[in-house]
């Protein structure tokens, strides 16, 4: 591809480009450019919201650029404020390095690992002395931070916001600098972020950053974005399974979207299909998304299973968890198999009628269940857990 190819293309799908002009400049310029893409690993999963901008990096990628992921180790000890009304709470080190170990492999299902760069920002931010910090704080002032929608928002209704939130947008600036980078990409929630980078650069003798921000997709719940905190996601690395029949809960009003931002079917197929048979269309897209992250026989268990589930049956090799033999009320069997989350969402989940235990509806969270023998556990429509004792 030409440049004026690339360019057109991330023009049709981007929300915005900072500026138009210097993003094609610096495509007709013929270098190899590098396009980096930050993710602070607040918790341990990507989903396919996270896909959006990946798969924009592997377009970028296939044009001969170079990407450059960066780990957000440090900034994620304090956590991104886009988006929050509150502070958020701090993570240690340890966890925010736990929690980005499994990255690079869920990054490269998607991107070319070999022609992928991931570092940490810990190697830069962590290394500046006091001395350092001031000078990156006498790049710019609390009245262009305080710009920012959720500081002002905050800032009006008297709400806290710590000096270390504030300091957020301007770390995240200085990753732009380490790596001096040509491109940065990011959901449309982290315009402000991108563009200080883009700031940020020429202070630092750079040639500014084009910055691309692409649209958020919307969770399962077809409100919120996608998140995992939500319950709302569909994870990249989840079972085929599981991927499937999350796939097939997409509100049909957003199921365009989600194959034009997440899939490699052209619009054209898929919109034909989804006037035809919008039903048709489900099993299409959960096909092409379990495909391309776990491969077509997946893809066919999958869709076997689903359609056994969806039958009243029982799939043939449930998920399984082992427990001590013992007495339990039910609702802590319930949540010692990790069926919930925690206790008071196991009762909840029970007394709603949402639980079956050997294929029998339990509304009785203290129901006393004597575990010995192997028992069948159904949360909701599709989720199955066979629980061995030992």
């Amino acid at each position: 591809m030409n440049a004026q190819e690339v360019f057109d293309i991330i023009r049709r799908d981007a929300i915005e480009i900072y500026s138009e002009d210097d993003f094609y400049k610096k495509l007709k310029s013929g270098k190899k450019l590098t396009v980096k893409l930050g993710a602070d690993p607040s918790r341990p999963d990507l989903h396919l919201g996270h896909s959006v901008v990946l798969r924009k990096l592997r377009f970028l990628q296939e044009a001969g650029h170079d990407i450059v992921f960066i780990i957000g180790d440090f900034t994620g000890m304090i956590g991104d404020p886009s988006g929050k009304s509150k502070t958020r709470v701090p993570l240690t080190f340890e966890q925010v390095r736990q929690n980005g170990k499994s990255y690079f492999d869920q990054v490269t299902k998607i991107l070319e690992p070999e022609k992928t760069k991931i570092v940490y920002n810990s190697e830069w931010l962590g290394k500046m002395s006091f001395d350092d910090v001031l000078s990156l704080c006498g790049k710019t002032t609390v009245a262009r931070i305080l710009e920012r929608d959720d500081f002002a928002g905050r800032y009006a209704k008297n709400q806290s916001i710590g000096l270390h939130e504030m300091l957020y947008p301007l770390m995240q600036a200085y990753d732009s600098v380490a790596v001096s980078s040509d491109i940065e990409v990011g959901g449309s929630d982290q315009t402000f972020n991108l563009l200080m980078g883009r700031n940020i650069q020429k202070d630092y003798g750079q040639e500014p950053q084009a910055v691309l921000t692409f649209p958020l997709l919307p969770g399962l719940d077809g409100v919120e974005k996608m998140s995992k905190s939500l319950d709302n996601y569909i994870g990249i690395d989840e079972p085929p399974e599981v991927m499937f029949e999350k796939c097939m809960r997409v509100p049909d009003t957003l199921l365009g979207d989600y194959f034009r931002l997440t899939s490699d079917i052209p619009p054209q197929k898929f919109e034909q299909i989804m006037q035809e048979d919008i039903r048709r269309a489900h099993f299409v897209y959960a096909k092409a998304i379990v495909t391309l992250y776990h491969g077509a026989e997946a893809a066919a268990q999958g869709e076997a299973r689903y359609n056994a589930v969806a039958a009243g049956g029982t799939p043939q090799k449930p998920s399984e968890a082992v427990l001590p033999k013992g007495d339990y009320p039910l609702w802590k069997l319930v949540s010692d198999s990790g069926l919930a989350v925690s206790g008071s969402e196991a009762r909840r989940l029970i007394k709603e009628g949402g639980l079956l235990m050997d294929n029998v509806r339990q509304n009785d969270p203290n129901l006393t269940v004597c575990a010995s023998e192997p028992i069948l556990l159904r949360r909701g429509k599709a989720k199955f857990l066979k629980l061995m004792f030992e």
